[in-house]
């Protein structure tokens, strides 16, 4: 028996992005709740950067709503929407490498009250842009190094201040561009650390092609083909979902199963046993 889908914190319906002809998402139905993971995964192409670009604010859909706890804020920008509560992380680091973890965090924690020009001026006077930015550094596990400069940082850590400076910026919802890409596998053990512990107190989408660690982590999962919507529900629904497994997971086996599915059962089962 499935459990109860909770009241959505960020919710998206019939969103859609053209490009001149061509559609880019299409028709879309998402909703993101309250201490959940929702993974959003597909192939390249299929449409997962337009979509967290549009609910991020950085890319305005053609159609569509976007509703935030209750409120229409479809076509809000980036900084609005920051404003309100949604946070970004991004596939290639965001972050100022001549400055350290602090710095990086601190200054996020200023750019959601304050202008550019005045952003370095209050993030080192500001004694809640300070703490602020502390508190993030300490739960993204990088207090230990937060004096180090940025570019001395390992890919691992830059990841991880990516989703301290989101957080010092008391985001509700997190939305996560493939935050383990180009992990080794230390460094992705300590991010799923880090992802599980989100869900207390957040809203997390999750775009991520590392399938053994979506099937670990995510609560719920969305797949996208070719700009739409092909399945959403729990993991164990999507892993046997019949339309999932041949336009996603891979090419059926000799038993006319997909062969993709197994492995990725297999390899998620794996994950579930280290994490234990």
């Amino acid at each position: 028996m499935n459990a109860p889908v909770p009241a959505p914190v960020l919710s998206a319906r019939k969103l859609t992005r053209r490009f001149g002809g061509l559609i880019a998402v299409g028709d879309v139905d998402l909703d993101l709740a309250l201490h959940e993971i929702h993974a959003v995964i597909g192939t390249n192409g299929a449409g997962k950067s337009t979509l967290i670009n549009m609910l991020s604010g950085e890319l305005p859909p053609s159609s569509g709503a976007l509703q935030l706890q209750g409120r229409d804020v479809t076509g809000w920008s980036q900084p609005r929407l920051a404003r309100e509560g949604v946070g970004r992380s991004y596939q290639r680091n965001n972050i100022f490498l001549p400055l350290t973890v602090r710095e990086n965090c601190r200054l996020a924690a200023q750019s959601r009250a304050q202008r550019a020009w005045r952003l370095w001026e209050g993030a080192q006077r500001c004694r809640t842009s300070r703490a602020l930015g502390d508190e993030a550094l300490e739960c993204a596990g990088l207090a230990g190094c937060a004096d180090t400069v940025a570019t001395a940082l390992s890919h691992g850590q830059k990841r991880q201040l990516e989703v301290a400076m989101c957080l010092a910026t008391q985001p509700t919802v997190l939305l996560l561009d493939e935050p383990l890409a180009g992990m080794g596998a230390e460094e992705s053990a300590r991010m799923l650390a880090l992802l599980r512990s989100l869900r207390d107190g957040h809203a997390v989408l999750l775009v991520e092609h590392d399938m053994e660690a979506v099937f670990s982590v995510a609560d719920r999962i969305t797949v996208m083909v070719n700009g739409t919507v092909i399945a959403s529900g729990e993991p164990e629904a999507i892993r046997v979902n019949r339309e999932v497994q041949q336009a996603y997971l891979g090419e059926e086996g000799e038993n006319g199963e997909a062969g993709g599915s197994g492995a990725i059962s297999h390899r998620a089962a794996l994950h579930r046993e280290q994490a234990a």
